[in-house]
């Protein structure tokens, strides 16, 4: 699944992939805006991936579905 994190007063977007589902990320985050703590998610590779709460602009959770490549037929 693909996650994007925007964080405030920087231009760039983090993105990057993780194993977890949609909603642990999104109990992840939840739990830590609401304890004014840093988001801490680890990505495919075993990076861990921390933002500090107050500094969290937004998060797109991306879909857990694997979409089909190529040209074959569906």
């Amino acid at each position: 699944m693909d996650i994007e994190l925007g964080i405030r007063n920087v231009a760039r977007t983090v993105t990057f992939s993780t194993e977890d589902s949609a909603d642990q990320v999104n109990e992840t985050i939840a739990k830590a805006l609401d304890a004014h703590q840093p988001v801490v998610l680890t990505d495919d590779k075993g990076r861990r991936i921390i933002v500090p709460a107050d500094a969290l602009g937004y998060a797109i959770v991306g879909s857990e579905t694997k979409h089909a490549v190529g040209f074959g037929a569906l």
